[in-house]
């Protein structure tokens, strides 16, 4: 392998230690204005009270958040083959535009004669993903994906109770994230849970067995967390529909659909979206997110207040409906990021549907290349991510942790491991529609190299990483012992 074939290299490597221990009394970073009023003595018991803050020069705060900021990898960094989470490229333009003073600056309390960009181009963007979709109406309230499945499953609870009946359950497939048993928990339904099949994906058959009048629909997640598309969906629509349920589509890995699938004609009912995954704005970071919920028109009265809508006079809220679920939170949501969803929208246009091409044809490519080295529990044309296991490699001792860690060394972020649970020692790639050919090839060089040194030297992968600031730490003593105390 020839020099620099990958990212990973042992340079600068920068030890920092706490803002506390830098500090010397009587540093400052900044000078304060003239006092304009006359000085004031704290009372005795405020000296107990006052924070503890490191003094430290200007020049010292800098270098000290700057040496933090060169520790973290992000996919600014490099590649960044997240699966289920699609750590996309966000376009620079975006963060741009969502950093203008009359939007950044937007506050939520304006009254509505002062806030019509703002309404506008909320308005607009549920138009936008009314579209794209296929569905007919649009909140864009639920600050995260989960909490779009949470207003998904209230509304499944209020459609039912405008009906008078009271179901009790929610069918959920073994290969949905995570979070949808809870959500239907939350809103006091009972998870009844779906095998996939042979083939990785949800049988009608199996819905049919289970699916009853106490069964408020299902949550499925299309495609699925194997990567694969659920191909039985309108059966299974059919089959719930039937018996007067409906169905909820868990839309956040929707990265491999836009242009290509419309939900609507699919007979989804209740689609919720992730903003921050497939309408650019990475999702790591911790948040903010927004998790748009869009639906079938004959659900648009419970869809959370306030909603917006467009009269002569401009566009203004409406802040009482009979059916709707009531508010979520504050205010609207996460307007930041709608910002940057709009602008991905609007410049993307109908290449939308080429970077879903794209990035279906990276995860395949990623497969194929790979199958051979690397267990492939389901050998079928994936979407946009793949799903390979350790199994080839545990004949040496080697674990898909220990693959994970290697790869940190050669300068890339490790896929998703472990997850889904349906498959054990799961490696899950998402390599995205950003990545250039050479990065991906240089990615599954890095992979080669692992299988390799499996076989070769499985002792060396053990201690992976050895090329970082920290080396291998002890996860599960972290997890179940936190410190809590710095």
């Amino acid at each position: 392998m020839k020099e620099f074939d990958t990212p990973g290299a042992s340079g600068l490597i920068m030890e920092e230690p706490l803002l506390f221990a830098k500090a010397k009394t009587g540093r400052s970073g900044f000078s304060l204005p003239s006092r304009d009023v006359p000085r004031a003595e704290l009372p005795p018991e405020a000296e107990t009270r006052r924070p503890d803050l490191p003094d430290l020069s200007e020049l010292e705060v800098v270098r000290h958040y700057t040496r933090l900021s060169q520790w973290n990898f992000g996919v600014d960094s490099g590649v960044y083959p997240l699966g289920s989470c699609t750590m996309k490229y966000n376009p620079k333009i975006n963060e741009k535009l969502a950093a203008l003073p009359g939007l950044a600056g937007a506050h939520p309390l304006l009254p509505e004669a002062m806030s019509q960009g703002a309404l506008r181009l909320m308005f607009e963007l549920q138009e936008l993903l009314a579209e794209i979709t296929g569905l007919d109406g649009v909140t864009l309230q639920p600050a995260a994906g989960a909490q779009g499945e949470y207003a998904g499953m209230r509304i499944f609870y209020a459609y039912h109770q405008k009906q008078g009946q009271t179901r009790r359950k929610v069918l959920i497939p073994d290969t949905a994230h995570g979070t949808n048993p809870a959500s239907a928990a939350l809103c006091g339904f009972q998870a009844i849970p779906i095998p996939s099949n042979a083939q990785g994906i949800l049988a009608a058959e199996s819905v049919a067995e289970l699916m009853d009048t106490d069964t408020a629909g299902i949550m499925v997640t299309n495609p699925n967390t194997l990567g694969l598309f659920e191909e039985n969906i309108g059966d299974i629509a059919q089959i719930v529909h039937d018996q007067g349920g409906l169905v909820y589509c868990d839309g956040a890995n929707f990265n491999a659909l836009m242009g290509i699938a419309d939900m609507g004609r699919a007979g989804i009912d209740v689609l919720h979206l992730n903003l921050h995954k497939t309408f650019s704005a990475p999702h790591g970071g911790g948040g903010p997110g927004s998790g748009p919920v869009c639906v079938h028109k004959e659900l648009q009265p419970f869809l959370p207040l306030p909603w917006i809508v467009k009269n002569e006079q401009g566009y203004t809220l409406v802040h009482e409906a009979p059916d709707s679920i009531g508010r979520l939170h504050a205010f609207y949501g996460n307007f930041g990021v709608m910002i940057k969803a709009y602008c991905y929208i609007l410049s993307m246009g109908p290449l939308l549907k080429q970077a879903s091409q794209c990035a279906v044809l990276n995860a395949n490519y990623i497969k194929e290349a790979l199958k051979e080295a690397f267990h492939l529990p389901y050998d079928r044309l994936c979407m946009h991510e793949c799903v390979f296991t350790d199994q080839y490699q545990q004949e040496a001792g080697v674990s898909t942790l220990d693959i994970a860690k290697r790869l940190i060394d050669l300068g890339f972020h490790p896929p998703t491991i472990y997850f889904p649970l349906v498959v054990q020692g799961a490696m899950m790639i998402e390599p995205t529609e950003s990545e250039t050919k050479e990065d991906i090839d240089s990615l599954i060089r890095a992979f080669l190299q692992i299988a390799r040194e499996a076989c070769e030297a499985p002792d060396e992968l053990h201690k992976a990483p050895l090329k970082t600031k920290r080396k291998r730490l002890d996860e599960t003593l972290a997890a179940r012992s936190p410190c809590l105390t710095g």
